[in-house]
């Protein structure tokens, strides 16, 4: 009964894929290129969004170096 149910699984997967593919078939056709100044402002915020989350990790980075010192006592 089990294999039954994969079976059919299956088939309906394969049956599916023609309507999928027609799908992303529609909407690359509606894709085009992006201008250029288009392309530029999508890397100019890419870009900040990569500086502003590596500046985030670097303060983190910090903040856990220097702040256990204050708060752990070193032992001698």
């Amino acid at each position: 009964m089990a294999e039954n149910n994969t079976a059919d699984k299956v088939k309906d997967g394969i049956s599916n894929i023609g309507p999928t593919l027609r799908s992303y078939l529609r909407i690359l056709k509606l894709a085009r290129k992006p201008t250029r100044k288009e392309f530029f402002t999508i890397a100019k915020v890419a870009a900040l969004g990569i500086l502003a989350i590596g500046v985030m990790g670097f303060l983190f980075y910090v903040l856990m170096d220097i702040v256990p010192e204050y708060f752990i006592p070193v032992r001698s």
